[in-house]
């Protein structure tokens, strides 16, 4: 393996929403040459990867089922196959890897593999969730459809597509802070945890309970703190914590931490030598169903007694 993780970029998105034509133009973008896509479809038969393979050559299809939960799987194994047909001069070299889901794809199972797979991780890491949403139909769509909120809450940025289509505005005000980039930046970079994501709050709207997202600025941690922490809200939550990311300071090692969970399960942390941008602050983020804040605060309180 190579001490250098490659970077995957997870997009997800609902059926026809335009994740096929997002990718087809950001592989146009000279700044993602030498980019490998991994394409899923619903069905026996692929037709995604003759469009995206016009575009690169780096395309391997997941067929027969949705990766998220019949094929999850085969995700590490073609990783791993990835690297050694690299290796062997089978496919050119790639710097990056794009993972398309189908559009019933549930994020969840996937970040687990990305984030905790042994066989995984110590080749890639996961640099983004990227989610697209459809100006024309997402408002619509998603009361009938609540697995777009779930999409939505749990990607570190959001494309709006067919904005020539449709007023993206009323999307653009649903969205409020989450982090909207343009097509031709979607693939470039890693997300680290925003200071603010209130604006998800706005998921719950028309329905019981729903999804949130909440941020903390917790003033202090150590790896006692973060044990107690994680597992208390694990066991009190589960599933119902979607996504947890955070950027702290351990105060009794001094090492800066990214940490990330995914519906109660929390996986190893990648450690920074400094602050990795200008805020020098702990920040955690929490996107949860059916969950107060009191009852977030209540449990770091609780891990502050405990360590």
């Amino acid at each position: 393996m190579s001490a250098e993780r490659i970077p995957v970029y997870l997009l997800t998105g609902f059926l026809g929403s335009g994740k096929t034509t997002l990718l087809n133009a950001a592989l146009r973008n000279p700044a993602l040459a030498n980019t490998a896509v991994v394409v899923n479809e619903l069905g026996d038969i692929g037709l995604d990867q003759i469009a995206i393979g016009q575009a690169t050559d780096n395309v391997v299809l997941l067929d027969a089922g949705c990766l998220c939960c019949v094929n999850s799987g085969a995700l590490h194994e073609t990783l791993l196959d990835l690297l050694g047909r690299r290796a062997r001069g089978e496919v050119p070299p790639f710097e990056r890897v794009i993972i398309e889901t189908s559009g019933a794809a549930d994020p969840a199972p996937l970040l687990h593999i990305l984030l905790g797979h042994p066989l995984v991780t110590p080749g890639f890491r996961l640099a983004a969730v990227v989610c697209t949403v459809d100006a024309q139909h997402f408002l619509e769509s998603r009361k009938a459809h609540p697995e777009l909120d779930k999409q939505v809450a749990m990607a570190d940025r959001v494309v709006i597509t067919k904005r020539d289509l449709a007023d993206a505005a009323p999307v653009e005000r649903f969205l409020g802070e989450s982090e909207i980039v343009k097509p031709g930046s979607a693939f470039l970079g890693e997300s680290r945890p925003q200071a603010r994501l209130g604006a998800l709050g706005s998921l719950q709207h028309g329905r019981p309970g729903g999804l949130r997202a909440f941020a903390f600025r917790p003033a202090s941690f150590t790896w006692a703190t973060w044990a107690a922490w994680s597992r208390s809200v694990a066991e009190r939550f589960g599933a119902r914590l979607l996504r947890v990311k955070g950027l702290l300071k351990m105060e009794d090692t001094g090492e800066i931490v990214l940490v990330q969970g995914v519906q109660g399960v929390f996986h190893p942390p990648q450690r920074f030598r400094d602050w990795p941008d200008a805020d020098h602050g702990n920040r955690l983020v929490c996107i949860a169903r059916d969950i107060e804040a009191s009852e977030l605060e209540e449990t770091l309180k609780e891990s502050e007694t405990q360590a």
